[in-house]
């Protein structure tokens, strides 16, 4: 197993304790994310929402946390998130919320504690730029966009 770190997180809502992020296996790699909605929130076919989980997370600098699908929400409702990965910077700490979309030709409905997205943990390299008349070579050089075919 990988290196871990302690994460501060921050319950925003009183009873909010169901609704950290866990680990759901021994070897996986993000941590679930739950909603934290009152009631229901109904996706309609081709709907989206801002979903919010209820936390929040005070990262590392020179570290981020990515917001990714659950592929079995995917293949099974044809519902994942929009703008994916999202990114969580170090220096944010409002609460994570998840834009979840229904690509699925039926409603579905996301209630209180339904894990809707996972977080992964990532380092960040800051990048300077400077200027230059040319790049260097490579083989594949300016090909992109399918040019070694399907």
């Amino acid at each position: 197993m990988g290196a871990e770190r302690t994460i501060p997180v921050r319950l925003l809502r009183e009873g909010g304790a169901d609704l950290l992020p866990a680990y759901q296996t021994e070897g996986a790699a993000g941590v679930d994310l739950r909603a934290d909605v009152e009631g229901e929130v109904v996706l309609p076919p081709m709907g989206r929402a801002l979903i919010p989980t209820g936390i929040a997370v005070a990262l590392p600098t020179g570290v981020e946390a990515q917001v990714r699908p659950r592929s079995g929400l995917a293949v099974r409702h044809g519902v994942t998130c929009l703008n994916s990965p999202g990114t969580i910077d170090s220096d944010y700490r409002g609460e994570i919320r998840v834009v979840l979309v229904n690509f699925g030709s039926e409603p579905f409905s996301v209630r209180r504690g339904d894990r809707i997205a996972q977080m992964v943990f990532a380092p960040v390299l800051r990048a300077s730029f400077q200027v230059v008349d040319d790049l260097d070579a490579t083989r594949r050089g300016g090909g992109g966009f399918g040019h070694t075919g399907v």
